[in-house]
């Protein structure tokens, strides 16, 4: 339990890599285009619930399997994202990664990506990713070409850190 206090306290996430292509700020929010390589990540659909307890469910899924519920018996990378809840696959488990012994875990392959992104800290809800997108959205105006339809939300913590939270709501760029 204290290792696990020490880990959610002091350890850093390893972060999905990305090329910075440039900043931005209006109206006092402040945003990134990013560009990402494909990769693989661990990730479980949940239907017919909320966002928030989507999240909430996907996460426990996903820290067992990265906590070592796997074919591998290993600690393999590090959580992200909501709804469709996914973990991106630690680097050295890129070419391999474990089989989740959960069958609604699934390893699936996404393709590379530019998106758009601002940050906000804290305990991220549903409602903290809508208004930071709606923010997001009205800071990039019609100018810049992007899914509107959509987003991605992020969120880059364990659980049980209490300050210093990183969560992120992206657009990818069309």
């Amino acid at each position: 339990m204290l290792g696990m206090v020490k880990n959610s306290l002091l350890s850093t996430v390893e972060a999905w890599p990305y090329r910075l292509l440039s900043k931005g700020e209006k109206d006092q929010v402040s945003y990134e285009e990013r560009t990402y390589e494909g990769g693989k990540f661990a990730a479980v659909e949940l239907v017919g619930k909320s966002f928030d307890e989507a999240s909430k469910e996907g996460a426990v899924k996903l820290l067992k399997y990265v906590g070592g519920s796997n074919d591998k018996g290993e600690r393999c990378c590090l959580p992200r994202g909501a709804w469709r809840v996914f973990v991106v696959e630690a680097c050295q488990f890129q070419d391999s990664p474990p089989c989740p012994t959960d069958e609604s875990i699934k390893i699936e392959e996404r393709q590379g990506m530019t998106i758009y992104s601002t940050q906000f800290g804290g305990y991220a809800k549903e409602a903290d990713y809508v208004s930071y997108a709606a923010k997001l959205k009205a800071a990039l105006g019609s100018d810049a070409a992007y899914h509107k339809d959509s987003y991605l939300c992020n969120g880059y913590d364990p659980p049980m850190k209490p300050y210093g939270r990183r969560n992120e709501v992206w657009f990818v760029k069309e």
